[in-house]
């Protein structure tokens, strides 16, 4: 969350919504659609978690075919740097701080 976190800043998303994250089901932060993009990117990066038909549903109420795919895609490629870093245990940088 390091990096992501001063990206966040950086477009002007305040600190309030920034800390909603851990909690976004709950949190008045997120619109419905943005909770749904949540969901989706929860259930994908969940170790041994397939994503839910009910989970897809809820994205395409918000989202295009082309729309969904594109966030796969974002998610997936996210993803990846934390499991990088994660694996071969690469501390924050402390972008946030800077931020």
């Amino acid at each position: 969350m390091d990096i992501r976190h001063a990206v966040g800043v950086k477009e002007n998303i305040d600190a309030e919504t920034l800390a909603a994250l851990r909690a976004w089901q709950a949190s008045d932060h997120f619109s419905d659609r943005e909770k749904a993009a949540l969901e989706l990117t929860e259930e994908i990066v969940v170790d041994d978690r397939e994503v839910s038909d009910a989970c897809f549903a809820r994205v395409r109420e918000h989202f295009s075919e082309a729309d969904v795919l594109e966030l796969v895609l974002v998610i997936g490629f996210q993803f990846f740097p934390s499991k990088f870093a994660k694996t071969f245990c690469v501390a924050p940088q402390g972008f946030a701080a800077r931020a």
